[in-house]
């Protein structure tokens, strides 16, 4: 396990806002884990650095990183399963699913997310969603620090959400995905065309961390915050994207502040013109 102290976490966020932590442990395996959380239970847990926001400049407490580390796939191929520890990239086991024939897991291709983070936040795209694939989870739970599992039914999913938000005492150590047979190149045509959706939406071009906001039902958070005029609308080096409203950029510098009070303009505007309480999709540390 490496440690690294006075740890820079701007390349660990993907909006690459500059902040620092005391300690940052990235941990090779689940023993490893299991012993840190056993020496103490305040840590922040950081994944892939994408769909959260880092708040503070510096902060006074130690890290455990899943980004690069923990991270071993293994396929099942009996059974049509793929079983991913909590740092693998969701990006990797939609490749791995094509290489073996596997099919279920398409929607996953290009999504920046580990396999930790798409369970607790129940990731998607219109094409699908976690709960639709995941199997069961094995995680830590810091109440009685026992190692368990769930299946799919007892997870709690919901849009954007899961048991694992609502309940932070436990810690996502390894996700079995249940798929099923299909032909590489019908799997790869569908990834293809589902990368390319997104790139012809989504900004690129400045580091952000995709959507901000859940979508409320029945609307649809870009062309509201069109209606609104905010398209473009900047603090500080935050800026609503020109290129979709749903998204934030960092185009100068920005500071995990300068994010916060626009999505609090936001809100706000959103509120005062279709009384809807707009809820953030990501996470704030």
């Amino acid at each position: 396990m490496q440690v690294y102290n006075e740890f820079d976490l701007t390349e660990y966020n993907s909006y690459r806002l500059k902040s620092k932590c005391k300690t940052a442990y990235f941990p090779e395996n689940e023993d490893d884990v299991v012993e840190l959380y056993k020496t103490e239970k305040s840590f922040i847990l950081l994944g892939s650095g994408h769909n959260l926001i880092l708040s503070k400049d510096y902060y006074d407490t130690d890290f455990i990183i899943f980004n690069g580390n923990f991270n071993k796939v293994d396929v099942v191929t009996n059974l049509n399963v793929i079983t991913a520890e909590a740092g693998a990239s969701i990006l990797n086991v939609s490749e791995i699913a094509e290489e073996n024939g596997l099919t279920g897991v398409e929607f996953y291709y290009d999504i920046p997310s580990s396999v930790g983070g798409a369970v607790v936040m129940n990731a998607g795209t219109k094409e699908g969603e976690t709960k639709n694939i995941l199997k069961k989870v094995r995680y830590l739970d810091l109440r009685d620090m026992l190692v368990k599992e769930k299946i799919n039914e007892e997870l709690e999913f919901e849009y954007r959400n899961s048991m694992f938000q609502k309940q932070k005492n436990k810690v996502i150590l390894k996700v079995w995905f249940q798929l099923t047979r299909g032909n590489p190149l019908d799997i790869r045509k569908i990834m293809d065309e589902s990368k390319e959706r997104r790139w012809s939406k989504q900004p690129r071009e400045y580091p952000n961390s995709g959507s901000v906001f859940k979508r409320p039902p029945g609307k649809f958070v870009g062309p509201m915050l069109d209606e609104l005029g905010l398209k473009g609308y900047t603090i500080g080096g935050a800026q609503v994207s020109k290129k979709h409203s749903g998204f934030i950029v960092n185009i100068n510098h920005a500071t995990g502040s300068d994010i916060l009070n626009l999505i609090k303009h936001i809100q706000h505007k959103v509120k005062e013109r279709f009384n809807l309480n707009l809820e953030v999709e990501q996470r704030i540390i």
